[in-house]
């Protein structure tokens, strides 16, 4: 997918790009979607337009600083904004010059807008400044989104080692041990994950299915329990958990071959914490609604998305 080019990012240009994106998106929904379908893509493609030309004006006004605009940038991918925040990081690029700071913000654009060549390769410009931990986790999460998950747990864990109270990477670590077949290694970071961060339900799931997978199901069903867990989500995570087990344990080449799910549907969501899938921008999926972003509307999925606002990414 073509990136804005940095002189495209003056604000009335910027507004009216930026609002023929949004509509475009919000008509790539399902072919066979209804009427109702369409009106509900109309509403969620005013939200969105609202959002951005709210952000675009936030640029337009009191922009001054270098720590200001980069917070303008955090915010708009904290919304999801994935593709308007490159447009503003070309922008805060030209006029305060390259930093390890906007770096780390244009790497998770471009991972999370489908594009993990110059993802990959801006997280390595991460690594030797004070931002390592980012580069790393940023690195992992590509190889995981690739289904190398012993690749993601050995680069996560050089993450961990650089931040070692974040919640959202230690789950995330903890699922990449699991998938690579270190079912011991994954209970530390799981645990801590969840107690650093209890109202996390990626961490309960990934937890939930550690437990599942180690045969420790009353405690796995009493975890359910205590955070009301859909029955989706259970029959997920006890799906998830039988098709790991190999001999007791789980292999590495077994374990890849369950997580090979195609990207687009809900039900990937439920099996997989979002950090460690394929881009939801990946060139096989359709552009998602503002109403199909919304981790709220996504009460059965595991993960709780751009919920993750751990000190490595924004």
């Amino acid at each position: 997918m073509k990136m804005l080019n940095a002189h495209e990012v003056a604000h009335p240009a910027c507004r009216a790009l930026a609002s023929a994106c949004v509509v475009a998106a919000t008509l790539v929904v399902s072919g066979c979607a209804g009427v109702k379908d369409q009106y509900a893509a109309s509403a969620d493609a005013q939200q969105r337009m609202a959002a951005e030309a709210t952000a675009d004006t936030k640029a337009g006004a009191s922009v001054d600083t270098q720590a200001t605009y980069l917070r303008l940038v955090e915010q708009m991918q904290k919304e999801e904004l994935w593709f308007a925040s490159l447009a503003h990081i070309d922008a805060l690029e030209q006029r305060w010059g390259v930093s390890p700071d906007s770096t780390r913000v244009r790497a998770e654009a471009l991972r999370q807008t489908g594009q993990a060549a110059p993802a990959e390769a801006a997280y390595k410009r991460l690594l030797g400044t004070p931002l390592e931990s980012a580069g790393y986790r940023g690195l992992g999460l590509l190889a995981g989104m690739r289904g190398d998950y012993a690749e993601a747990s050995r680069l996560l864990s050089q993450a961990q080692r650089r931040t070692p109270t974040d919640p959202v990477l230690l789950s995330d670590l903890g699922y990449a041990n699991l998938r690579a077949g270190l079912i011991e290694e994954a209970r530390l970071p799981l645990m801590q994950a969840l107690q650093l961060k209890p109202d996390s339900t990626q961490a309960q799931a990934n937890l939930a299915l550690y437990l599942e997978v180690t045969q420790q199901r009353e405690k796995s069903a009493a975890l359910m329990n205590a955070n009301r867990m859909s029955e989706a989500t259970r029959a997920a995570i006890r799906e998830a958990a039988q098709q790991m087990k190999v001999s007791g344990g789980a292999s590495a080449s077994a374990v890849r071959a369950t997580a090979a799910v195609p990207a687009g549907g809900r039900d990937e969501s439920i099996v997989s914490p979002l950090a460690l899938k394929r881009s939801r921008w990946s060139e096989t999926t359709g552009i998602r609604t503002a109403n199909q972003l919304n981790p709220s509307t996504l009460s059965a999925e595991i993960p709780s998305v751009l919920n993750s606002t751990s000190r490595s990414t924004p």
